[in-house]
């Protein structure tokens, strides 16, 4: 018995829902930014294939990370996600409603916004949560939307540590490091019963009272 095939049909029924080609859940919206994020700043041709230099003692330049603009009015992991993928945030004077885009990048922190069919074929990752205070309700949880095949697999083992799905660590062939943020099976689980009573059609979320991050000394 495989825990983790509950997971597998949650991803299913997400995309049947959004109209996403695939869905990879995680255990929060943070994560799936930190991974899709960071699979576009390796794999992707956006931001001119970024070289990665590195000091004497193998510390990442900060000046080699590449810069993703944010609104300056979001919650606080999202400018830590960047971080931690690699990348540097600075921030753009915008209003915004529901979703908005990490720039240049084609992902997008919909975090207050999850309904059916929202998801238009077009290259975009986007991020949508599922926390306990958001439209599906649950404990936990997040996911990326897109329609990448590659991308999938990088990301599938990206959540789980690099291991393959369905392989145990003995039997595995590791060549990615990864990060551990796979969406408990409990949760997947609940993710399907609130999914099939969940109207096809929501409204954005309001905004939170969020404060001015670019005044932060710590993103500065």
């Amino acid at each position: 018995m495989n825990p983790h095939k509950v997971t597998v049909d949650f991803e299913q029924e997400l995309c049947r829902y959004t109209g996403a080609p695939y869905a990879v859940a995680v255990n929060s919206c943070t994560m799936a930014l930190l991974l899709a994020v960071a699979w576009h700043l390796r794999n992707s041709t956006t931001v001119d294939r970024i070289l990665w230099r590195y000091g004497s003692k193998g510390d990442l330049d900060v000046c080699a990370r590449p810069l993703i603009e944010i609104p300056k009015r979001t919650y606080i992991s999202v400018p830590m996600s960047i971080i931690h993928a690699g990348g540097r945030p600075t921030f753009r004077d915008e209003g915004w409603e529901g979703s908005y885009q990490l720039r240049p990048l084609p992902v997008w922190d919909s975090a207050r916004y999850f309904t059916g069919r929202m998801y238009v074929l077009g290259g975009e990752m986007i991020c949508v949560s599922f926390h306990a205070s958001k439209t599906l309700g649950l404990e936990q949880g997040g996911a990326i939307l897109h329609d990448n095949p590659e991308a999938d697999e990088w990301l599938r083992r990206a959540r789980f540590d690099g291991r393959t799905e369905g392989l145990a660590p003995k039997d595995d062939a590791f060549d990615q490091v990864a990060w551990h943020c796979y969406l408990n099976p409990s949760t997947a689980a609940q993710g399907i019963l609130k999914l099939h009573s969940l109207p096809r059609h929501n409204a954005p979320l309001p905004n939170d009272d969020y404060p001015d991050l670019s005044q932060l000394e710590i993103f500065k």
